[in-house]
C-alpha cells in the first residue's frame, strides 16, 4: 500500500494568548472557525498534507499555549521544529511587541536552519486595527521573514501563509530531499517523529473535539 506522504515536517505556532493561533490551525486543517475564545492548555497538534512541486508533504502543526506558565513546556518542542509561525493580533499592540521575545526564544532553542514567517492575524477587524500593515512588514524584514496578514474568520491568506512556510522548509532541507521521487513514496521523516505521530495521532472519532481560540 502506497504511503500517503513523502516527507514529514514539524511546524510550531508561537505568539501571545488570544492572538488566534488555534483559530488559524482550525481554519487551515479543518476549514472551521469557532469565535469562542478557549485558551490552549500546554501543546496540541493537528495534521495537514500539502503537495508542493510533486512532493506530498505532511506537516505536523503544533499549537502552543501563549500563557507564560506553559512556555517551559513549549520550549521542549522548539529544537525539533523545521518551521515557525510567529503570530500577533493586529488589534493588540502588546502582542506585536512581544514577537521580539518569541523570536529570541526561537534563536536560543530552535535549530539554526529553522524557517520562519510572521503573521498578523484578525485582519478582518480593520476597524479595531492598532498595528499598521507597514509596521508588520518592517518587523518581518528586520528578521528576514516573509510576512502575511491573515483572517481565520474569513480564511484570508491562511492557505497561502502555511504553503509558503512549507516551501521554505522544503528548500532548507533540499540536501535531504535530493533524489526523492513522488512515485516511490519514500517515507523521509525529517522530524524523526514517526513513532510519536503513530502514538499520538488519534482517529477522528476518537480525538476529543476542542473549540478554537480566536
Amino acid at each position: 500500500m502506497a504511503k500517503q506522504y513523502d516527507v514529514l515536517f514539524r511546524i510550531l505556532l508561537l505568539g501571545d494568548s488570544g492572538v488566534g493561533k488555534t483559530c488559524l490551525l482550525c481554519r487551515f486543517t479543518e476549514n472551521e472557525f469557532q469565535p469562542t475564545h478557549i485558551s490552549t492548555i500546554g501543546v496540541d497538534f493537528r495534521m495537514k498534507t500539502l503537495e508542493i512541486n510533486g512532493i506530498k508533504v505532511r506537516i505536523q502543526i503544533w499549537d502552543t499555549a501563549g500563557q507564560e506558565r506553559y512556555q517551559t513546556i513549549a520550549k521542549q518542542y522548539y529544537r525539533r521544529a523545521q518551521g515557525i509561525v510567529f503570530v500577533y493580533d493586529i488589534t493588540n499592540v502588546q502582542s506585536f511587541q512581544h514577537i521580539a521575545k518569541w523570536a529570541s526564544d526561537v534563536d536560543e532553542y530552535a535549530p539554526d536552519q529553522v524557517q520562519k514567517i510572521l503573521v498578523g492575524n484578525k485582519c478582518d477587524e480593520e476597524q479595531r486595527r492598532r498595528v499598521p500593515t507597514e509596521e508588520g512588514k518592517k518587523l518581518a524584514k528586520a528578521y528576514g521573514m516573509d510576512f502575511f496578514e491573515t483572517s481565520a474568520c474569513t480564511s484570508y491568506n491562511i492557505q497561502e501563509s502555511f504553503t509558503q512556510l512549507t516551501k521554505l522548509v522544503l528548500e532548507a532541507n533540499k540536501a535531504e530531499l535530493e533524489g526523492l521521487e513522488p512515485s516511490i513514496h519514500n517515507d523521509l521523516d525529517i522530524t524523526e517523529l514517526k513513532e510519536e505521530e503513530e502514538e499520538k495521532t488519534l482517529n477522528d472519532e476518537e480525538k476529543p473535539q476542542s473549540g478554537c481560540a480566536c
